[in-house]
């Protein structure tokens, strides 16, 4: 395998927030510059600004591609010269529409092979939206943009958890719940435990919809007609995988430390105890896509913007894992080039 460092794309995400903050913090530490070549699509005006702000001295390299970036160096790819105002823990137009343009230019890098990963920073689901942008999030866009279904993966160092539905209101969640779609997230969930993290025979949970499962249908149906059979069919089609689990009981007891990954029905009800458990290292992995991408478990932090309180734990984290999964992607890819062909031996 190349010696040659990962190049990590990296988006400014709401420069009202923290985002910047995380990503100066976990690069001001050289090691990391040891880990991997970092590409920030953003402004170096935004970016010196912030610097200033936490009163640290980081260094970075201007390029404009991706391309250009150099090893061992903070790399910054201008893709707006604009003069921005900041106003620390305010949503804004502005602010809204300098992060889509970070992503887009990020992504744009990625399906150019100009960089190998994407980690972005955290952005506010309401000010990005526009004629352009009408996604709910980086999961949906992404999804679109690469042409894949993909899978909410939250992850920490041995507890993961993916959703059957993600950001949608908790009253549609029961109609968007079926057989499918379920046996569906279970195989993408499976695939990438083996292939991202090289687990050979992962081992699932999937939760129940209902409180206690729905105790036998006295607390609501969809777990005897919809998650039960889903499973039962998931089961036959190879993938190993156990339910559905009453969600309080599960995490309470602490069974999700039993299994490689927990299936959730929604957003809440399996984000809430993670980000309990996990929430300093938890990382967001967007599993089902054909390029590795990854970000903090937290929001934009309005609360804190500006204060040089934010923690760069879960970026840091982010970092570590895109480049953990390329790799294994890579190693796997490589293994599997050159099969040894099968042939048989004729009797003489």
């Amino acid at each position: 395998m190349s010696s040659e460092k990962i190049k990590v794309g990296i988006t400014q995400g709401d420069l009202n927030g923290i985002g910047l903050e995380v990503i100066i913090k976990t690069f001001f530490d050289p090691s990391m510059l040891e880990v991997c070549t970092p590409v920030l699509f953003g402004s170096q005006k935004t970016f010196s600004y912030h610097r200033k702000v936490l009163n640290l001295d980081m260094r970075f390299n201007q390029v404009r591609s991706a391309e250009q970036s150099l090893p061992k160096q903070f790399n910054i790819c201008n893709v707006y010269e604009e003069e921005v105002n900041i106003e620390f823990g305010k949503s804004t137009e502005m602010a809204g529409k300098f992060a889509v343009k970070s992503i887009d230019a990020a992504c744009e890098a990625l399906e150019q092979k100009k960089i190998d990963v994407l980690v972005t920073a955290p952005v506010n689901k309401h000010n990005i939206q526009s004629e352009q942008f009408q996604f709910k999030g980086h999961t949906e866009y992404l999804e679109t943009r690469f042409n894949s279904t993909a899978l909410m993966l939250m992850c920490s160092d041995h507890f993961r958890v993916g959703v059957v539905t993600g950001h949608v209101p908790l009253a549609n969640v029961s109609a968007l719940i079926n057989q499918d779609k379920i046996v569906q997230k279970i195989k993408l969930l499976s695939k990438s435990l083996t292939e991202d993290f090289a687990i050979r025979k992962p081992k699932i949970a999937v939760l129940g919809l209902n409180p206690h499962a729905g105790d036998n249908g006295t607390l609501g149906g969809e777990e005897q007609a919809v998650i039960v059979p889903a499973i039962a069919k998931a089961k036959a089609e190879g993938a190993t995988v156990f339910g559905p689990y009453s969600a309080d009981g599960f995490f309470g007891t602490a069974m999700h430390l039993k299994f490689d990954a927990v299936l959730a029905m929604y957003h809440d009800q399996g984000l809430a105890p993670f980000k309990t458990l996990a929430f300093d290292s938890g990382v967001n992995y967007t599993a089902g896509l054909p390029v590795v991408r990854t970000s903090p478990d937290h929001g934009v932090g309005y609360d804190i913007a500006g204060q040089n309180k934010a923690s760069e734990n879960s970026f840091r984290s982010a970092v570590y894992l895109a480049c953990d999964i390329f790799s294994t992607r890579k190693g796997e890819k490589e293994i599997s080039a050159n099969p040894l062909k099968a042939y048989s031996r004729e009797r003489e």
